[in-house]
């Protein structure tokens, strides 16, 4: 019995040191896991400063599940067709321009020509595809040419920053008051709108008939309306067939006497 008693403690103390022991070990273990966690942290940090966005640190795995990165669809611009070796608008109509050294003409032309003068340049293009004469410069025509080309500038300006709020509200403006124009020139000069929308490249639609709102109640009323309505009319076209039929038996008495 006394054998046993000692084998019992002895095992229990060995159990209780190797306890003690792990638990010592964890509690240095700790420690040291958060230290290598916070190194590693830094480290990624610190490569993060010279490493671009598109491409991966070499400690950070790599997510499979990363939604691929969507190019955007090119927008052509109404620039294109502006050759580099065209005169400015300024100095298109003078002659002397042409026969100038090949450095200066070069200042001349849209080679070093900003966005600014190269629209300019555009607008005159399209009003000289619609105006009414040489000198016309306040037609209707002519407005709608100016507001088209800034709405296409717009429009480009909008796909490359999207988040530009008031570049979207000035094009929305401009839109609608190329709408107004294009709707008094439908009403007043047919043969120039059509013209004007087929020089300009415009498509032309006409407003909704209805601004309302569409809802379930709404729906359900003009549904229920509208089976009043035909019930009313079908009652309506009895009455008038023995209306009729009264009538017709009145004559046939009036006939006979």
């Amino acid at each position: 019995m006394v054998l046993k008693n000692v084998f019992r403690t002895t095992a229990l103390g060995l159990q209780t040191w190797s306890v003690f022991s792990g638990a010592r070990q964890a509690s240095i273990a700790v420690p040291a896991l958060r230290q290598s966690i916070i190194c590693s942290s830094f480290s990624n940090w610190r490569l993060t400063r010279h490493f671009k966005g598109d491409e991966t640190l070499p400690n950070q795995p790599v997510r499979q599940y990363a939604r691929p990165s969507r190019k955007k669809q090119e927008f052509p611009s109404q620039l294109q067709d502006l050759h580099s070796s065209m005169l400015k608008h300024e100095y298109a109509s003078v002659p002397l321009a042409q026969s100038v050294d090949d450095v200066v003409k070069k200042l001349l032309t849209l080679e070093f020509a900003n966005h600014s003068e190269k629209l300019r340049l555009k607008e005159e293009q399209l009003i000289a595809k619609v105006q009414r004469d040489e000198n016309d410069r306040s037609s209707t025509e002519v407005k709608v040419a100016i507001m088209t080309a800034h709405i296409r500038n717009f429009q480009e300006h909008l796909h490359k920053h999207p988040k530009d709020k008031a570049n979207k509200r000035w094009m929305l403006m401009t839109i609608d008051s190329r709408k107004k124009k294009l709707k008094f020139l439908r009403r007043t000069r047919y043969e120039s709108f059509v013209k004007v929308c087929q020089e300009l490249g415009i498509t032309y639609t006409f407003p909704p008939e209805y601004y309302r709102r569409v809802t379930r109640r709404w729906l359900a009323k003009k549904a229920f309306c509208n089976k009043v309505f035909k019930e009313v009319q079908k009652q309506k076209a009895e009455q008038r067939e023995k209306q009729k039929a009264t009538e017709a038996k009145e004559k046939e008495l009036a006939s006979s006497k």
